[in-house]
């Protein structure tokens, strides 16, 4: 996927999935060297809490096991494994530089026994059925064309009366607010990207997603229409991300 006139990409209504798939595995191989610090500069560092906050709503009682889909550089891993010491978690994505990256942050805080990261498909997640207590993806549902399926997925692996999280930024809803998130994704994200990211035209793809993006209200529908049931919303930071769970079903 080559980048539009004026260095950016194209919109993600243009483009086919397959384009789009090779659009987002190049933007983040571009921007792993900054992608850590510029997650926490870009939201004042409220994206730590809102993985606090996941991490908080987790249960684990049978398998003791959180699969972490579209892991990017593992921050949600790390904070799973920090708040329930009891379980193992494994995070799959399928950019190569960001599962290298993640990997180097568990070696250093020596979690390598409780956390391990590894290349895999959203679409097609290289594990048993009913392996894991908890399926969450953090920041990385709206990159995934065919979300459907992702969901169909995550829920497969996930045992009866597991959970299946998605944390994800959205477009807010406040119509006060809204003007500001608006102005911010148009002109300050922007400045910031091109000062601080080898690849700015990124964070122009990032504002593009968040807006076409489905509401929570439309997300949850799109949830339980896949097969989960007691859906849970948490809107986090005034609604610019939200916090869905979803749970599967006791099999007969």
């Amino acid at each position: 996927m080559k980048r539009a006139a004026g260095n950016k990409y194209p919109p993600v209504n243009t483009i086919t999935d397959k384009e789009r798939i090779g659009m987002v595995k190049e933007i983040f191989s571009t921007i792993t060297g900054k992608y850590d610090f510029l997650n926490h500069f870009l939201s004042l560092r409220r994206d730590i809490a809102w993985r606090r906050f996941a991490t908080n709503k987790m249960c684990f009682f049978k398998t003791n096991r959180y699969l972490d889909v579209a892991c990017g550089t593992g921050d949600l891993s790390i904070a799973a494994a920090l708040k329930h010491p009891q379980i193992n978690v494994v995070g799959i994505d399928f950019v190569r530089e960001m599962v290298q990256a993640g990997k180097s942050k568990i070696e250093k805080r020596n979690m390598t026994e409780k956390v391990m990261l590894m290349l895999g498909d959203a679409l097609h997640i290289p594990f048993n059925d009913s392996t894991f207590d908890v399926t969450g993806i953090a920041f990385g549902i709206r990159n995934i064309p065919k979300r459907e399926q992702a969901l169909k997925e995550m829920l497969r692996v996930t045992i009866p009366g597991g959970q299946v999280m998605v944390l994800e930024m959205t477009f807010i809803q406040n119509r006060f607010f809204k003007l500001l998130y608006s102005a911010y994704l148009d002109y300050l994200l922007p400045l910031f990207a091109k000062i601080f990211s080898a690849n700015p035209a990124a964070y122009n793809y990032l504002a593009d997603s968040i807006i076409n993006f489905p509401s929570p209200d439309q997300f949850a529908l799109i949830m339980q229409n896949n097969g989960m049931i007691n859906i849970e919303k948490y809107p986090l930071t005034f609604g610019v991300t939200w916090l869905h769970i979803g749970i599967k079903p006791e099999q007969s």
